[in-house]
Parts: C-alpha cells; structure tokens; sequence
C-alpha cells in the first residue's frame, strides 16, 4: 500500500447553525489547517498515488478565501467539510481539519 499526505492552510470564515446559544453561529474566520490522506495499492500511470497538485486545488479552489456557508451545501462544521474533502479527492481515506489551535475534527472511511 502506498500512502501520500498533503498539508493546507486556508483562510475562511463560516457561522454555525446549532440549535443551542454561541458565540460560533455569528460570522467569523479562521486559519484552518487541513491534512489530507490519500491511500492506493498501484500507483497510476504517473506514478502517483493522487498528485499533490490536485489535492491543492480542489481544498483551495472551493474552501480557501470564502464564506463557506455560501460555497458548502451543508452547515460548515470542521466535520462536515473533513468529510466533504474526504469524498471529493482521489484516493482519499481520512482527513484532519483544524479550525484553531487545540480544535481538530476528522473523518476516516471505514
């Protein structure tokens, strides 16, 4: 098995719908730290496992410098975009998402 990592750092802000009192359902931002981990028993013909490259530009090009409440069909939580990445990068079978620090959620296929 061969296995790649690839660590991010955005910029986005987002609210939180909860159905109890936060400060986090009030529009703010943070410095997010996102690792993802892709997995392949053959690489492709490239030789890769997923191009770094790739991996980049699908958590940038949709995450990075937004509002994510207007770019996610979901309620922004570090879960739920964990899970997002995870089902929308090639190969990908876990990622870790830090909204700040001591603050990480992650999503791991089963």
């Amino acid at each position: 098995m061969y296995y790649v990592s690839k660590r991010l750092e955005i910029s986005a802000a987002h609210c939180l719908e909860l159905d109890y009192e936060s400060k986090c359902t009030s529009l703010h931002g943070h410095n997010w730290i996102i690792t993802v981990h892709c997995r392949a028993r053959e690489l492709n013909r490239n030789g890769m496992v997923t191009d770094f490259t790739d991996i980049k530009r699908i958590v940038t090009e949709r995450l990075d410098h937004r509002c994510l409440n207007d770019t996610l069909p979901f309620n922004p939580t570090a879960e739920n975009i964990a899970r997002w990445i995870c089902e929308n990068v090639e190969n990908c079978y876990r990622v870790e998402v830090q909204e700040s620090e001591g603050n990480m959620a992650a999503y791991e296929l089963d």
